[in-house]
């Protein structure tokens, strides 16, 4: 798999570096800085999730995970741990390919410029920096996807298939979990009360608002 992949990724004028386990992995992210990693969860010595965890403690690179496990409770576990995106063996690879450039997309400077405020924390979109109580919260490129997808609609309510569509694009319009998860973490980071949230408000049923 990772000599089809490279071959495959080459042949599209991507630059490609290989690490056949995690430690490895995480070694070339440090010196590289590659602009997106694809993530194995079956690696020989750590856990692609370990590596992942390990990996968003310094870096937002956007993470592409592969996985041969089709349960959601493994998808829902590397969400939540920063990954990007999930893509489940065997996957095509213009699949595949379609999701790269969408979690290298998603991660891309903004060029908007517009500063919000709340009571409990302070964006400024352009240069993708969030504070809560003056201290800088750090936001993955999914996270600052769909916190802007919301902030820029103040007061309205955003239907769950559109947030899915902008944030993810339109073949994840069932893929609500994803809206779930992400919710949840973006609430644990900039909510004062993550279980009763005042700003970013979920509507039952129907989606979310952000409420100044």
């Amino acid at each position: 798999m990772v000599r089809t992949l490279s071959i495959n990724l080459r042949a599209r004028d991507y630059d490609v570096l290989v690490a056949g386990d995690g430690r490895t992995a995480l070694d070339v992210c440090r010196e590289e800085k590659p602009d997106v990693v694809l993530l194995d969860l079956g690696l020989p010595d750590l856990s692609g999730v370990e590596v992942l965890r390990k990996l968003r403690t310094w870096s937002q690179v956007p993470v592409v995970v592969l996985s041969a496990r089709h349960g959601s409770d493994d998808k829902v576990e590397a969400l939540d741990e920063g990954a990007d995106d999930y893509v489940t063996k065997p996957f095509g690879m213009d699949e595949l390919l379609a999701r790269v450039r969408a979690a290298v997309r998603r991660s891309g400077g903004s060029e908007a410029d517009a500063v919000v405020e709340t009571e409990a924390f302070r964006l400024d979109l352009g240069a993708k920096q969030a504070w809560r109580d003056g201290s800088e919260v750090h936001l993955t490129p999914t996270e600052w996807s769909l916190l802007e997808a919301l902030v820029r609609r103040p007061g309205r309510l955003v239907p769950q298939r559109q947030l899915l569509k902008d944030v993810w694009g339109p073949a994840y319009g069932s893929e609500t979990h994803y809206l779930r998860v992400y919710m949840a973490q973006l609430r644990r980071k900039l909510e004062p009360d993550p279980a009763r949230p005042r700003h970013l408000v979920t509507e039952p049923g129907m989606g979310y608002r952000f409420v100044a």
